[in-house]
């Protein structure tokens, strides 16, 4: 369906009060039989709607949408610098593909923004759950000088930078190695970091994250893993544009120190980010599974982890905690 068509749609609900089917058709210039299908399109995309017998359709949380000027007036001086372009859809497959699908064209710093994705991704090309305007959906596209074999520990410093910028704001977020955002053992954030260009340069990334600002409570349910939003953890309620930008600033800080300096500085700042240290976790490579104890990362990223009398290093593979 049309995402422009519902955006129509859900203009009309954003007061908060009801409306009735009919008063709905009317505004849109359709039939009711059309605007009960454009009510479940936007269910199937994650809107809560209730409704109300004899009073019509209703809103059953109030939606902040995605707001150019209010993201821009929140950025940080040095991020407005770097940011050549922001864009805002309603809805996209994935935001990953988009600029990837532009690579050529884009200018470092550009960024899209979703209200949803209906093909969003994580690592391994697992699905992303992104229900509408409840988070952070979005990429940043980067070039790079360096070649591709330079970028290793990138989503490392991504990590370490988005749990940095909220923990200033109280919210006590640790990095899963290499990337995902928890807070207390429940999944808050993913990245997805996507390369491409020469091994020795230039080369360009595309940076994907999903953060959880206000998750529905029937998505929590749903899910095959522990989740939590920042709703939940912060100690106030925050406007969805002003979150925004707390992550864009993060991620344009991680790249442009990235860009300077490489992994080097992050090195040392992995410590108090780091939710597996010391605890047993089990490693997934290729075709091999054994556990052993998590200490923390080496110079170039990787997880270190002991088993039995040998510290072995991990470049990727899936990392679980142990539970017994």
């Amino acid at each position: 369906m049309n995402p422009q068509s519902l955006e129509a749609l859900l203009d009309l609900l954003a007061n908060g009060t009801a409306h009735r089917g009919e008063d709905l058709a009317r505004a849109l210039g359709i039939s009711r039989a059309a605007v009960w299908k454009k009510i479940e399109a936007l269910r199937a995309l994650g809107v809560e709607l209730e409704g109300r017998a004899g009073t019509g359709y209703a809103l059953a949380r109030r939606l902040e949408r995605l707001d150019e000027i209010a993201i821009r007036a929140a950025l940080a001086p040095s991020t407005r610098a770097r940011l050549r372009q922001l864009r805002i859809v309603a809805v996209t497959a994935s935001t990953n593909a988009d600029l990837n699908a532009e690579a050529d064209a884009l200018a470092s710093g550009s960024v899209l923004l979703a209200e949803a994705q209906t093909a969003g991704r994580g690592r391994r090309g697992r699905s992303w759950a992104s229900p509408f305007a409840a988070g952070f959906l979005g990429s940043l596209f980067w070039r790079f000088e360096c070649g591709l074999a330079d970028l290793a520990g990138l989503s490392l410093a991504v990590g370490i930078a988005l749990a940095e910028a909220w923990r200033a704001h109280g919210v006590e977020v640790q990095v899963k190695w290499p990337n995902d955002l928890w807070i207390g053992d429940r999944k808050l954030a993913g990245v997805l970091i996507e390369a491409g260009g020469e091994f020795h340069g230039p080369s360009h990334v595309v940076v994907g994250l999903g953060l959880n600002l206000a998750l529905p409570a029937t998505l929590r349910t749903s899910l095959d893993q522990p989740v939590t939003d920042l709703d939940a953890n912060l100690a106030s309620p925050m406007s969805r544009n002003a979150a925004v930008a707390v992550c864009l600033d993060a991620l344009f800080v991680a790249l442009t120190a990235f860009e300077r300096e490489g992994l080097a500085p992050f090195i040392a700042r992995w410590p108090a980010v780091d939710a597996l240290a010391g605890r047993t976790v089990d490693v997934v490579e290729a075709q091999r599974r054994w556990h052993g104890q998590a200490c923390g990362i080496d110079e170039r990223g990787r997880l270190r982890v002991r088993s039995g009398d040998r510290l072995q290093h991990v470049d990727a593979g899936e990392i679980s905690i142990r539970l017994a």
